[in-house]
């Protein structure tokens, strides 16, 4: 039986709960799931004190720079990333510490605005990471030298990151299954009674008019019908009619906050949706594209290769290869 690989999870005040256990339970269940435990996480802090979540619950941790044994893993999770220049002790062993940890070969995390703090010890240049959608803008200015997404999860070469809540579960599914193949994938999905897992590609759902800029209500109205007809399109027409403004007017604001006409941004939509289903659903092909609003699966076929760049047989064929290759996970040393 191989010794467990053990993960830290380092929490910083106000560090989000609910994503925590989504951690935690996802790395429990894969111990249940596997022919024996391979993962033995551990709650850290940097003092060994207790910590406050977002929720105000308190846990006790182990200090992280004391940590008895090898971490094969750390993740920072953290409401706020720690001030710049910071004189505290603790807080300035941290960045040598996650460095050290780096050096060593070990995997790096960043939930919330744990990210932040990895890419302020330099330790996400080149790589792509992401965390709220709120705060990309801010972190893409500051740390020019990583790939900013606003992407519901970021798994990168040994560096993994998400926003706070749910997506933490839909990482740490996806990397597992990354390191012990398909059939635990699947495994876990089953276990947590999910119909399907988030792809990492799959964009954080901001509220509409943050997506639009907040400019201007009427097209936050117009993107919203968009959104809740990609089934049976509607015309520009009749959503200019619907949104109280004349089609000329609609295609400009479109213009001026979003930088597409809005049939343009109409087909994108309903061309994320056709590919999310394509990755994460068995539906056939032609229910795909017409689920999507596309009227044949000819038209369906040749809008995707414009858009991807490859066909929507050609985007489900390294799923199906993958699972026809992987009848079993491999051992985790």
């Amino acid at each position: 039986m191989s010794t467990p690989q053990r993960h830290g999870l380092l929490l910083l005040p106000r560090f989000p709960l609910l994503a925590l256990s989504g951690l935690l339970d996802a790395l429990a269940a894969a111990n249940e799931l596997l022919e024996s435990p391979a993962y033995a996480p551990q709650l850290l802090s940097l003092d060994g004190r207790a910590v406050a979540s977002d929720s105000g619950a308190v846990l006790g941790l182990a200090p992280a720079f004391d940590a008895a044994g090898p971490l094969h893993g750390v993740i920072v999770l953290a409401e706020h990333p720690l001030p710049d220049g910071t004189r505290d002790g603790h807080a300035a062993r941290l960045h040598p510490w996650l460095r050290g940890l780096a050096a060593s070969g070990a995997v790096l995390g960043g939930v919330g605005n744990g990210s932040a703090v990895l890419a302020q010890a330099g330790l996400l240049n080149g790589h792509r990471a992401t965390l709220h959608w709120a705060h990309v803008p801010t972190l893409a200015a500051q740390h020019v030298q990583v790939v900013w997404s606003s992407n519901l999860y970021e798994i990168d070469r040994g560096r993994l990151s998400c926003p706070a809540g749910t997506a933490s579960l839909d990482m740490a599914i996806a990397w597992l299954g990354q390191r012990h193949g398909e059939r635990l994938r699947q495994e876990l999905l089953a276990h947590f009674g999910l119909e399907r897992l988030r792809a990492g590609d799959e964009r954080q759902r901001a509220p509409v008019a943050s997506r639009t800029g907040g400019g201007s209500s009427k097209l936050t109205e117009a993107v919203a019908l968009m959104e809740a007809n990609l089934g049976e399109p509607l015309p520009t027409e009749d959503i200019a009619r619907l949104v109280g403004v004349s089609r000329r007017q609609l295609e400009r604001l479109f213009k001026q906050h979003l930088e597409e006409l809005p049939s343009r941004y109409y087909a994108d939509l309903r061309l994320a949706r056709a590919r999310r289903l394509l990755q994460q659903t068995s539906q056939s092909i032609l229910q795909i594209g017409l689920a999507c609003g596309f009227s044949s699966g000819s038209h369906f076929s040749n809008a995707y290769r414009l858009r991807f760049g490859r066909t929507p047989r050609e985007e489900r064929s390294p799923r199906a290869t993958q699972w026809r290759d992987q009848p079993s996970p491999p051992e985790t040393p």
